[in-house]
């Protein structure tokens, strides 16, 4: 046998290693395969080859790798158990750009599934190997390290901080600052994610000077990035007191309020949460936004959305209104009252209504005027009947009831009141009586609307027991009039008539 054909045999052996890696790869691509690539042993396969003396082979079985592991838990488990992960996470430093993006796709493939996962990752020092990355003069490089940590830090707070701990923040940031637009977008994403969990590591990445960056790019044209970049503001201000007001000094306002109206539905979100984030914090803070037009255009931004869309918007206002009655009166002033019993009348959500039915309560329960703005929007009787629909949940009913309980221990509006005498439960009816009883003795003529309307027929007609709230309330009433009117209104009093008419002798 000629040295060409021993050589041919070796060659041939190559080019079999190869197409059957670049053919499990392929195959990968599709779900539909992935069960039968399991039951061939894939992975017990592949291990060998992670150390074959031909670089294409070895790049293309991590690659292969990536893709099983991004498809299946079970595929991934046991990627985990053939100690693949510590093979890669040791070689990756010695390689080229295209072995190293495939390794940290493997990575992120694999820390995507659970926090179990991702901590295999870590604890086979995948995360500095990652860090790394973010050093690579490739940005493809970086972008994939960026997108790896990102699907490590988003699980919990541990998995953050080994992340924080690996010095990855500063590093994220500069790539913010990259030119590459999916570099920018990946990393804003990441810093998201590290924030999110507690504010000592949103104020890590804060302390990387991250927010100056972030703020700048809150109007930038590429949707995605804007995304990102608001969403990162977000959980950095959720925290507290003190990291709201590093975003605020940031002056994104009233920059932000721009993307209350941007075409893409998760730029709003993303914008209505950030301020919901702020405002939620202090009156001041709160008091920033309405100064920069925020409330009118969160009413015009709940008007233009539906559904999940809107909870962030409805709580911001609720949670603005709740600090003091000048807040809650630039709600009502902004015409905030009747956009949320709009929101409370086409939502079929409960959580939605449950959010609404709260926001509307923290505006009401301020002053009578305060009240008065919810009580002329009819929201009492809506509330009125969430609270006691039994399809409703419990959630729901426990917001409608102490929305109506702290409206109604303000409200002095008696048109507002007077609908709820008709249907209200006993433990709801004392606090709408117990308005009646302090406005009827101080103004005469609603004690004169009050009889011609009906409401004290329908108050005699109540039903409750000596000794409670609801009986003295009544009792109150009626002392508003004179005896033989409370009489003339109370049940029976026609068959009394007749019966003084069928025992009168006339003379």
């Amino acid at each position: 046998m000629t040295q060409r054909q021993i050589l041919q045999v070796f060659e041939q052996y190559q080019k079999s290693r190869l197409h059957f890696v670049q053919t499990v790869a392929e195959l990968a691509n599709r779900p539909q395969n992935i069960e039968t690539l399991q039951v061939a042993d894939v992975m017990s396969l592949l291990r060998p080859l992670l150390s074959d003396v031909v670089p294409t082979v070895q790049q293309t079985t991590v690659l292969a790798l990536g893709r099983l592991a991004s498809h299946s838990d079970n595929l991934t488990e046991a990627l985990v158990n053939e100690d693949i992960l510590p093979h890669l996470v040791n070689s990756m430093a010695s390689h080229n750009r295209f072995y190293k993006k495939a390794a940290a796709f493997v990575l992120q493939a694999v820390a995507k599934h659970s926090p179990e996962l991702a901590q295999a990752v870590v604890d086979c020092g995948g995360v500095d190997a990652l860090v790394l990355c973010l050093e690579d003069f490739d940005t493809g490089v970086k972008e994939a390290g960026a997108w790896a940590l990102s699907y490590i830090a988003r699980h919990n707070t541990q998995l953050s901080q080994a992340v924080v701990d690996a010095g990855a923040a500063p590093l994220l940031v500069l790539c913010v600052q990259e030119p590459e637009m999916a570099l920018k977008r990946i990393a804003a994403s990441t810093l998201s994610d590290i924030s999110k969990h507690t504010p000592e590591l949103a104020q890590t990445v804060v302390d990387t000077g991250a927010i100056a960056h972030l703020a700048q790019m809150i109007l930038h044209p590429d949707t995605k990035l804007k995304r990102q970049v608001l969403s990162a503001l977000s959980q950095i201000s959720k925290h507290s007191v003190s990291l709201a007001e590093m975003v605020v000094e940031a002056e994104i306002f009233p920059t932000a309020l721009a993307c209350l109206r941007d075409p893409d539905e998760y730029v709003r979100k993303n914008a209505i949460t950030l301020m919901r984030e702020v405002v939620r914090h202090t009156p001041e803070l709160s008091q920033l936004i309405v100064n920069s037009g925020g409330i009118a255009a969160v009413v015009d931004y709940l008007g233009d959305c539906n559904g999940n869309l809107r909870l962030p918007g409805i709580m911001m206002l609720g949670y603005v209104a709740a600090h003091t009655e000048n807040l809650a009166m630039a709600v009502i002033v902004s015409k905030g009252v009747p956009q949320l019993a709009l929101c409370l009348s086409e939502e079929s959500e409960d959580h939605i209504k449950s959010a609404t039915a709260w926001s509307i309560g923290q505006i009401g329960r301020h002053t009578p005027e305060h009240a008065k703005a919810v009580a002329t929007a009819n929201l009492l009787p809506k509330l009125l009947e969430l609270y006691m629909d039994a399809n409703s949940s419990e959630d729901l009913q426990v917001k409608c009831k102490k929305a109506l309980k702290n409206v109604l221990q303000k409200c002095t509006y008696l048109p507002g009141l007077e609908p709820l005498l008709y249907d209200a439960p006993s433990n709801i009816l004392k606090h709408v009586l117990g308005q009646f009883s302090k406005v009827l003795p101080h103004d005469n003529k609603a004690r004169r609307l009050f009889v011609t309307s009906g409401g004290l027929k329908k108050v005699q007609e109540i039903k409750a027991d000596e000794g409670f709230a609801l009986q003295e309330h009544i009792n109150s009433i009626n002392n508003c009039y004179p005896e033989e009117i409370v009489r003339h209104y109370s049940p029976g009093y026609s068959e009394v008539l007749l019966q003084r008419v069928d025992d009168y002798q006339p003379a």
